[in-house]
C-alpha cells in the first residue's frame, strides 16, 4: 500500500470534485454538440447493458411476484366478493355488446363499409426502468434482427404506454406517457372533445388545451386522436380524474409500474420525424453545389 503525505492527500481531495465538475460540464457539451453523437452512444451503452439488466430483473421479479401473491391471499376473501360483482356486471354488458355488434355488422354490409385491418405488431420485454435524456422511460430488449423503429406505439393489456423514441442494434428506449417531454392528441371518447395529453413525470398526466366550452368530464374515457398523424384514433388512455385544485388528469388504463411486457404496434403513421431527418436550414447567402 502506497503511503502519501497529508498535504499530498489534502491536495488530492481538493482536486476531485472540481475535476468531476469540469468532466461532468464536458460530457453535457458534447451531448449538446452532436445529439446524434451522443444518441448512438446511448443506444451503444444499451446495448451493452441489456444481458446484464435481463439477468438482474429475473431475481427481482421473482421477489416481487411472492410477495404479489402474499398480498394477494390476504385479500382474498374481498378480492372474491367483488370479482364475482363485477362477473355479473360484464354478463350484462356482454350481451349488450353482442347485440351492438351484430347491428354494426348489419350496416356494414348495408353501406358496404371495409372492415378496419388489423395492425402488425411485436411483443418485446422491459428489462430496465431507466432516466438519462428522459425522466420517465423504459430500456426494451430486442432481438438482433428486429424490425422495431422509432415512432412505434407501445400498449400493454390495458391501454396506451408510450412510443419508441431510440432504437439500437439490441435495445430500444421507450418513452412513457406520463414523462414530462411526452404530448399526444387524445379526445373524450363519448363527445370527441379534443385535448392533449401533458405528461408531468407524475404517475396521471394532465388533459390542456381542450375546445372552450367543452370541458371533459371526470369519469369519461379517454383515447387517443387522429390529429398531426402521430397516433391513430380510438386507442385507449384512461378515466378522466379531477387532482388538487380542479386540475383535470388522466387515471391511465396501463399500469406504468409493473412493466414486464409491451406490444410495439406498427400503424404505418410518420406524423414525428426522428431527429436525424431533420433538414437542416442553409444559412442565407449560401449557394447549393458550390
Amino acid at each position: 500500500m502506497i503511503r502519501l503525505s497529508v498535504p499530498l492527500r489534502q491536495a488530492i481531495a481538493r482536486l476531485v470534485l472540481p475535476l468531476l465538475i469540469a468532466a461532468s460540464f464536458g460530457l453535457m457539451l458534447l451531448g449538446k454538440a452532436d445529439t446524434v453523437l451522443a444518441e448512438r452512444a446511448r443506444a451503444a451503452l444499451a446495448d451493452l447493458m441489456v444481458p446484464v439488466y435481463g439477468v438482474l430483473a429475473r431475481p427481482i421479479g421473482t421477489v416481487r411476484d411472492a410477495a404479489t401473491g402474499l398480498r394477494n391471499l390476504v385479500y382474498l376473501h374481498s378480492d372474491n366478493t367483488r370479482l364475482r360483482e363485477e362477473n355479473e356486471r360484464l354478463r350484462r354488458w356482454r350481451d349488450v355488446a353482442l347485440a351492438l355488434e351484430a347491428e354494426n355488422l348489419a350496416l356494414r354490409e348495408v353501406l358496404r363499409a371495409p372492415a378496419e385491418p388489423t395492425p402488425q405488431f411485436t411483443t418485446v420485454r422491459v428489462v430496465a426502468d431507466l432516466g438519462g435524456a428522459y425522466a420517465r422511460s423504459a430500456l426494451l430488449a430486442v432481438g438482433p434482427q428486429h424490425t422495431v423503429r422509432k415512432g412505434q406505439v407501445a400498449l400493454d393489456r390495458a391501454g396506451l404506454v408510450g412510443r419508441i423514441t431510440e432504437v439500437g442494434g439490441r435495445s430500444a428506449r421507450l418513452l412513457l406517457v406520463t414523462d414530462i417531454n411526452s404530448r399526444i392528441p387524445v379526445q373524450v371518447e363519448r363527445t370527441r372533445t379534443r385535448a392533449i395529453l401533458a405528461g408531468t413525470n407524475a404517475p396521471r398526466p394532465r388533459l390542456q388545451h381542450w375546445t372552450d366550452g367543452e370541458v371533459p368530464v371526470p369519469g369519461e374515457r379517454i383515447v387517443t386522436s387522429s390529429e398531426a398523424g402521430a397516433f391513430p384514433a380510438g386507442l385507449p388512455v384512461g378515466i378522466v380524474h379531477e387532482g388538487r385544485g380542479g386540475v383535470l388528469e388522466v387515471e391511465l388504463f396501463a399500469d406504468l409500474d409493473r412493466l414486464e411486457y409491451v406490444r410495439l404496434h406498427e400503424f404505418g403513421l410518420t406524423g414525428i420525424l426522428p431527429p436525424e431527418q431533420v433538414t437542416r436550414p442553409e444559412r442565407p447567402g449560401r449557394r447549393r453545389g458550390g
